[in-house]
């Protein structure tokens, strides 16, 4: 599909579209050899490594593009906020699935592809990248290119598109997306078991093995919460079958947002993914465990060394969510996958100019 025939559907908004205007910035910093710094609403801007360029602000490329219910199918530009994207989905009774988080008022639709992170119900309907049908991306060639589409059955380019999510911009500049939505849940309980962790991880285990409609799961060093999701009758009935005590539904808010008294301690955050039946050997510390054992959140002053060693050895990687801590607070990548991540730069950014070293130092 073209972008003039998206422009023309119902409920388009044709304001605020700055393509022509950014496509002319990225021109002018390759013929000037300046680096870009990519900023949208700066909510996720300790993610990462800090990067040094000029400052390119995706904030007044704005608006919802399209938006057909009955299709499943939202495209919005970078600079759209995320609450804005959120508000017209909940109008209409979709959602993204993925929760990905705002960490603060201003967090863009852009930042949240590229920053590509997911909230609790991740493990059991995907992240962002799966979400993702399609989007336009203005590469490091001064070009403005559309990778997949805006319908679920056009494919072209999908991996491409796909790509961008979690790149924290280095592989081109995102000017707009197409996301997958779906219907909000009819009913949705959440609740309070009490038992230890190990305890936690093995029923988890168990009821992975049952038709319960579980979609978060969550043990905070004293407790596991779950929320349940779906029909009347198959909550109702997993209510029944579990038990434990009935909590307000904003705990999963409060976790995505990093809201809760355990993010309040003040040794520095790491983000711990390991197979969610493994048991990682970490360093000593605070835990909470996300994703139904999959993911690890761990405030510690425990040596980067140790604590990724530990993620590793569960087959797993390790990521520092406090800025300063480490050069590299994303888990450094074996060579071979280096050498990817570098050819991929050369075919997208061959100046780099996007976000210079945002993930690792020299790409």
């Amino acid at each position: 599909m073209h972008a003039n025939a998206a422009d023309t559907r119902p409920g388009t908004d044709r304001s605020n579209d700055l393509s022509a205007e950014l496509l002319a910035r990225v021109d002018r910093a390759l013929a000037e050899r300046t680096p870009l710094r990519i900023h949208g609403g700066g909510t996720k801007a300790f993610y990462g490594r800090p990067v040094e360029g000029e400052l390119l602000d995706t904030r007044g490329h704005r608006g919802i593009v399209s938006y057909d219910p009955t299709e499943l199918v939202i495209t919005a530009r970078a600079g759209t906020p995320l609450v804005e994207l959120e508000a017209a989905l909940d109008a209409a009774g979709q959602m993204l699935a993925c929760e990905p988080p705002h960490f603060g008022p201003g967090a863009t639709v852009g930042g949240m592809v590229a920053a590509g992170l997911s909230g609790p119900r991740r493990p059991w309907v995907g992240s962002v990248r799966d979400f993702v049908l399609g989007c336009r991306v203005i590469t490091g060639t001064a070009k403005h290119l559309r990778f997949g589409g805006e319908v679920m059955k056009n494919v072209a380019g999908y991996d491409v598109s796909r790509l961008m999510a979690g790149s924290l911009g280095c592989l081109g500049l995102i000017t707009e997306v197409s996301f997958k939505v779906l219907p909000k849940p009819r009913n949705s309980l959440s609740l309070r078991l009490e038992m230890d962790a190990e305890r936690a991880l093995e029923r988890l285990a168990e009821w992975g093995q049952q038709p319960l409609p579980i979609t978060a799961a969550c043990h905070d060093g004293e407790a596991l919460m779950l929320r349940l999701e779906g029909g009347e009758g198959s909550v109702a009935a997993a209510r029944q079958h579990l038990g434990g005590e009935e909590i307000p539904p904003a705990f999963w808010q409060a976790l995505r947002e990093h809201e809760l008294a355990f993010f309040r301690d003040r040794r520095p955050l790491w983000r711990v993914s390991v197979a969610n039946d493994s048991r990682p050997a970490l360093p000593a510390g605070k835990q909470l465990i996300d994703w139904g054992g999959a993911q690890r959140w761990l405030k510690t002053d425990a040596d980067a060394d140790a604590i990724r060693a530990a993620a590793q050895a569960a087959g797993g990687h390790a990521s520092c969510f406090t800025p300063g801590v480490v050069d590299s607070p994303l888990q450094p990548l074996p060579e071979v996958l280096m050498r990817y991540h570098r050819q991929l730069k050369a075919q997208l950014d061959p100046q780099g100019i996007f976000n210079p070293g945002r993930m690792y130092a020299g790409l």
